[in-house]
């Protein structure tokens, strides 16, 4: 996919030293410092384990040739429901675009580059969690609040 006013393009990711250094990259952007080695293993774990199975999907957005941002998302099936009557849904994770180049629409691509493929890979339902700071964006795009989701972090 090509945005011409940006010259920019978005390419699938499937080489895991690129999903590793992208991940890296959003993990000290988001928490400040550099993932703890073992952290960054788990990473690699579940990427190798996600990759083989299919349902990963990562790219990455470049301007004039170089890498900007990235985001991603995993397939997962639920009990298929009224809202979502495959059952087969996609949650989005890793949206990220380095700073210099942050409000240029680039997250926006990135997103319905994702939504475009998950549409594609059969999901009726795509789930997100939000920073505040994104909340528009992702409205914009026609997301809504879910009521009624709660979390429990073990």
């Amino acid at each position: 996919m090509r945005y011409p006013e940006y010259n920019l393009t978005i390419r699938r990711l499937t080489e895991l030293t690129e999903l590793m250094a992208w991940r890296k990259e959003v993990i000290t952007s988001v928490f400040g410092n550099e993932p703890d080695p073992r952290l960054m293993m788990a990473n690699e774990n579940y990427f190798k384990a996600h990759i083989r199975r299919g349902d990963h999907y990562a790219i990455e957005a470049l301007v004039d040739g170089m890498p900007v941002g990235c985001g991603a998302f995993c397939l997962a099936d639920e009990l298929p429901s009224p809202d979502n009557p495959s059952g087969r849904c996609a949650f989005i994770m890793n949206i990220y675009v380095r700073e210099a180049f942050r409000r240029h629409g680039i997250a926006h691509a990135i997103i319905r580059a994702l939504i475009g493929e998950a549409t594609s890979a059969g999901c009726d339902k795509i789930y997100l969690e939000s920073t505040i700071d994104a909340h528009d964006l992702y409205e914009s795009l026609g997301f809504r609040d879910m009521p009624g989701m709660m979390k429990l972090r073990l």
